[in-house]
């Protein structure tokens, strides 16, 4: 079967610094794939470049075994969405609910927005009572829910999630997990999800790829990482760093 998503020997440079060197991955439809590693490892570039949002120097990206050119076409926008980290800044603060749902319909040529926007909303649990509400209106788990909805209106197959609850307070942040896990089954989506958080990787993912320096460290299924079954010395660091991750005997 064709992978969903597809990176081979991806570069990213920033004057001469490689944020991102060789790195290649296979992600398989319906699958949830996590990248972990401290600050500065290369998570967030990736989903940039995939994005098209950071400069590639070398390598290619593929989505269902089409690789991607130097620009992102408005049909890449249809596959492939990105949930960011930030509720509060991702969120246009003088737009309701209702205009950030609009925008992307009205971009792509959706005529039955109505529905859509109905629907994308109970499907977050929130309801057509959010819709003309505006983002300072809102909690942050509330914003992050409309975030989803944006990133899930124009029905994806790609879901490019970068530390989508690291904002929230930790309360909220189960809630979210446990609607981004219900909407991957609903749809079968494909994720790609960064996340400092070992034990958020190791709930909501299959396979992971430990990064550092913009390389890759060694890759693993969650159960592995999960039961410590690892075999470099970072990745045990990072699990000893993992606050909550690892219990005292």
């Amino acid at each position: 079967m064709t992978p969903a998503l597809g990176i081979m020997g991806l570069t990213v440079a920033y004057d001469r610094h490689k944020a991102l060197d060789r790195i290649s991955l296979e992600v398989e439809q319906g699958q949830s794939f996590g990248l972990v590693g401290e600050s500065g490892s290369g998570k967030s570039t990736l989903l940039k470049a995939i994005t098209g949002l950071a400069p590639v120097e070398a390598g290619t990206i593929s989505v269902d075994g089409s690789k991607l050119g130097r620009s992102r076409e408005k049909a890449f926008y249809r596959k492939v969405q990105m949930v960011f980290q930030d509720p509060y800044g991702s969120l246009h603060p003088r737009q309701t609910v209702d205009r950030l749902l609009l925008e992307p319909l009205a971009v792509h040529g959706f005529a039955d927005s109505e529905a859509r926007i109905n629907r994308a909303l109970d499907e977050v649990g929130l309801g057509s009572g959010f819709r003309f509400r505006y983002p300072h209106q809102l909690s942050g788990g509330q914003r992050q829910r409309v975030a989803i909805a944006r990133a899930l209106i124009l029905e994806p197959s790609i879901l490019l999630l970068d530390e989508p609850t690291s904002a929230l307070d930790a309360s909220v942040q189960a809630e979210v997990l446990n609607l981004l896990e219900q909407v991957r089954r609903d749809r079968g989506l494909t994720f790609l999800m960064v996340s400092h958080d070992l034990a958020i990787i190791t709930h909501m993912c299959e396979r992971l790829m430990v990064m550092q320096n913009g390389e890759e460290v060694e890759r693993l299924d969650a159960s592995d990482l999960a039961a410590r079954r690892v075999s470099r010395d970072y990745t045990r660091n990072l699990l000893v760093a993992s606050a909550g991750f690892v219990r005292a005997p």
